[in-house]
């Protein structure tokens, strides 16, 4: 209840009110006695509410009307009883004069007015039926048809039924596996229905405009700070402060205190590095590619000649040494040598080439070498890639010349435009070639199929453009500056060396003959850079491997020589003779002839010795040079300087490592083998026997104690002598089939590959991960710490051994010794024995005369009679 009364709505002169018993008695305005409805109201003075307000204060009940009462201008106000409670309360008070005169002297209306008043009828509802009216379209029954749901589909009545006997049957739930049971299920799969698409056509979107802010701020520029003061003369004490100082035993007591721990600690500082960062030696930097966790090679991409008709397997790949994402590979059929015999007439008319595929089409092969039979191995030319050697099946030497298809292999990745960059990129983005056209490119040259090999050649190798050699084996200086001789080895026991340039003619060629190949004509498309060596090129010289006291010879497989490792640092050097080439200076392969009118200027001091594997895997040490035979005056290959049989199976793989020069991989058999130059007493490694034959191998480029092995199931084992030396690391399954060939190459220094050939013809090329790509920050030096350890360890063996074998000698004697032994005796024991021997000799002469009749009686003389 408000504090305050207001007016009533529309009688703003009237105030209704609330009054107690209390207050009617106080004012004599009691209920049915001083007023009543035939008087309801009461004339009440100001000055008695005036006293209530004394008296009762705040709980008057007129002190809601206090502020009314005071401003009214009468000296007594009307108060009326509200018996119907009209205005809400019992009683109401008229606030005004005016109010008060009107209700206590109503205005008279006239009669007229008062008589239609009375005669006013009421008004009453009639009802009136409803008309009906043609119904207007508004466009509602569209929204209604809209907004409406129908049956869109038929519906499908599904009847379940039981057989009749089964009703009533108790029934027992179960779990099963639903795939166990032919049709048990059928799934539903979800799939996106193009008819039941709803299409978004229209979206409320809100937009706000809002100033744009822009972020700044600003640095106070810090100058080079400098001293305040500079001291330019050392501030030295006095004479008599001096003096007092030497005198001082405060002094002397602390230097001679401190004396011996600065002594220390200047004597570790010459020691060790005190500023060496121990948390960076810990372990090795971060921020590097890819996830250091993983161990496994990953699968990049694969290449297989689709279009040969004959199922051919990969003898040889090799990375092309400048353009990256670019790999040859060579190809043979899966025959053996009876069934190339039987199927020899078919095999002619099929190409034998060499494939070079490339990353931007898996597909086609950018290039074919044709060669005259299926190769077994090839290599670029360390001094000008375009300059490709192959040694055949039938044991003759190919060579090719690919600078006129240069421009065609080199600019694939960019599609024959030079303005692109040059990346490799993703499988899925990759496109093939827009020109599909086979380039098969003929052969420039082969060598004599007299004067040659006799069988197939297993290995090939340029020699450095350093050194050359002659007939005899000396080593000189390399007259042309390029590499232009080869070593091969084949199955026939022979080892050749080859020169590609001309050699001079012992006997003057008839003038008819040099018309006769002066009118030959050479075909457009084959270069001339090796015409002079055509069918009529022969080994330079010729080494067999002989077994010594028998007529046999060793038959090589594979063969490293000692500048074998600079061939793996020499790809900056090709890619600026090949540079050179394009400016316009002259290929040196064009004009060979130029050089050889040169002095041959001798190497002294050079190793020309070289390791061998065999077909019966013996790994043999052995010297090019040539000696004289005492006995027949003739040059023959020198005796082997060592040979060990480690391998149980043909050798494989003979390779020098990468990082060391004296450190040589050889694999054959069902093992592995690890030598070092110079040590003649074996193997520093020799694993055991693996489960499955080793096929392949090779050193790692960038880790100098890791070396990947292929085997004949397809697995290749990875070996990592900083975690085990014993047995690999870790072995991974690549192919189904038998791995024939590994090559790795680096791409970058974030990503490398490794070629993997298998049986089938295959090539897979898979990424090696950060683990076996990026070396540990000391494991050039672990690695060779591991060397220098098992060399030692095989001298140690040696040393025992040499102990061991005169042990074993000096026990031998003394049993000798004990076997020749006399026993000393004395001279009445010989005299016994011999009067024993006499005795029995008579009785045997007594005996044998009188069986004979001619016995006589003699007087038999004692031993000691006779003496």
């Amino acid at each position: 209840m408000s504090k305050f009364t207001l007016p009533f709505p529309g009688h703003p002169e009237i105030y209704p009110l609330v009054l107690t018993t209390k207050t009617q008695e106080i004012f004599n305005c009691r209920v049915d006695e001083d007023v009543t409805e035939e008087q309801p109201y009461k004339l009440i003075r100001k000055e008695d509410i005036f006293a209530d307000f004394a008296n009762r204060a705040a709980v008057s009940d007129f002190y809601p009307v206090k502020k009314i009462v005071q401003e009214y201008p009468g000296e007594e106000l009307l108060l009326v009883y509200d018996r119907d409670f009209k205005y809400g309360l019992n009683f109401y008070l008229i606030g005004t004069e005016e109010g008060k005169e009107n209700y206590l002297n109503p205005p008279e209306l006239p009669e007229d007015q008062e008589e239609y008043k009375d005669h006013i009828p009421e008004e009453t509802y009639i009802y009136k039926p409803p008309i009906s009216k043609p119904w207007v379209s508004l466009g509602s029954e569209k929204e209604i048809e809209e907004e409406s749901v129908k049956d869109s589909t038929k519906q499908i009545t599904y009847m379940i039924s039981r057989k009749r006997s089964e009703f009533g049957a108790r029934i027992k739930f179960s779990d099963q596996n639903a795939s166990s049971v032919k049709d048990a299920y059928i799934e539903c799969t979800a799939y996106p229905d193009k008819n039941f698409t709803l299409k978004q056509l229209e979206r409320d979107v809100g937009m706000q405009v809002v100033p744009q802010i822009k972020e700044t701020s600003t640095q106070t520029r810090w100058t080079c700070p400098q001293n305040a003061t500079t001291q330019y003369y050392p501030r030295e004490f006095l004479e008599e402060e001096k003096e007092a100082l030497g005198q001082s035993k405060t002094l002397t007591e602390f230097l001679n205190s401190v004396s011996t721990s600065v002594e220390i600690a200047l004597q570790q500082n010459e020691i060790m590095n005190t500023f060496i960062h121990d948390w960076k030696c810990l372990a090795e930097e971060e921020g590097t590619f890819g996830d250091k966790t993983d161990t496994h090679l990953k699968e990049y991409q694969s290449f297989t000649d689709l279009h040969s008709l004959t199922e051919k397997m990969i003898t040889c790949v090799s990375w092309h040494p400048v353009i990256y994402g670019l790999i040859a590979v060579s190809v043979a059929v899966r025959l053996s040598l009876e069934e190339r015999v039987h199927f020899s007439g078919k095999l002619l008319l099929q190409p034998s080439l060499i494939l070079f595929w490339s990353f931007s089409d898996p597909i086609h092969p950018q290039l074919m070498l044709e060669s005259p039979d299926d190769i077994f191995c090839f290599q670029f030319c360390p001094t000008d890639p375009n300059i490709i050697a192959g040694g055949c099946i039938n044991g003759q030497v190919v060579m090719w010349d690919i600078t006129a298809h240069a421009d065609r292999i080199e600019n694939i990745k960019a599609g024959g435009s030079r303005s692109k960059k040059v990346t490799l990129k993703p499988m899925f983005l990759l496109e093939p070639e827009s020109n599909k056209e086979a380039m098969y490119i003929r052969h420039c040259a082969v060598s004599s199929i007299e004067s040659g090999h006799r069988k197939v050649i297993t290995d090939i190798h340029w020699l450095p453009d350093t050194f050359e050699i002659n007939r005899l084996g000396n080593v000189f200086e390399n007259r042309s500056g390029i590499s232009c001789q080869l070593v091969t080895c084949s199955a026939d026991c022979t080892i050749c060396f080859w020169d590609i340039r001309p050699q001079k003619a012992l006997t003057p060629q008839p003038q008819a003959e040099k018309k006769k190949e002066e009118s030959i004509e050479i075909p457009f498309d084959i270069p001339t850079t090796f015409l002079h060596l055509d069918l009529s090129w022969k080994p330079l010289s010729k080494i067999k491997l002989s077994k010594g006291e028998t007529t046999l010879d060793h038959c090589p497989t594979k063969l490293s020589l000692s500048e074998d490792n600079l061939l793996f640092k020499a790809q900056e050097k090709i890619l600026a003779q090949s540079k050179a080439v394009k400016a316009g200076e002259m290929n040196p392969y064009q004009n060979l002839e130029n050089a050889l009118n040169n002095i041959l200027k001798p190497i002294d001091d050079f190793c020309t010795k070289f390791f061998v594997g065999t077909e019966e895997g013996e790994v043999i040490y052995t010297d090019w040079k040539m000696e004289k035979d005492p006995e027949t005056g003739r040059f023959m290959a020198k005796k082997p300087v060592s040979l060990y049989t480690v391998h149980d199976g043909a050798v494989h793989t003979v390779q020098r490592s990468p990082f060391y020069k004296d450190i040589i991989l050889t694999v054959g058999g069902w093992n592995v083998a690890i030598w070092k130059e110079g040590i003649m007493t074996g193997p520093l490694l020799q694993s055991c026997c693996a489960p499955k034959r080793y096929t392949s191998g090779h050193w790692s480029l960038t880790r100098p104690g890791v070396f990947y092995i292929g085997r004949e199931d397809g697995y290749i084992d990875i070996w990592d002598l900083l975690e085990k030396t014993h047995e690999p690391a870790q072995s991974q399954n690549i192919c189904i089939t038998m791995i024939m060939y590994i090559k790795p190459w680096t791409f970058s220094a974030k990503q490398q590959f490794i070629a993997i050939a298998d049986y089938y013809g295959t090539l897979h090329i898979l990424e090696i991960p950060w683990t076996l790509s990026h070396p540990s920050t000391n494991e050039v030096s672990s690695i060779s710490h591991y060397f220098e350890r098992e060399v030692k360890h095989l001298e140690y063996v040696e040393q025992r051994r040499i102990i061991r074998e005169q042990e074993k000698r000096e026990m031998e004697l003394e049993l000798e010794k004990k076997k020749v032994k006399t026993f000393q005796k004395s001279k009445e024991q010989l005299e016994a024995e011999l009067k024993m021997d006499y005795e029995s000799y008579l009785e045997l002469e007594k005996n044998i005369l009188s069986n004979l009749g001619l016995s006589k009686q003699k007087e038999s003389m004692s031993y000691v009679e006779l003496t």
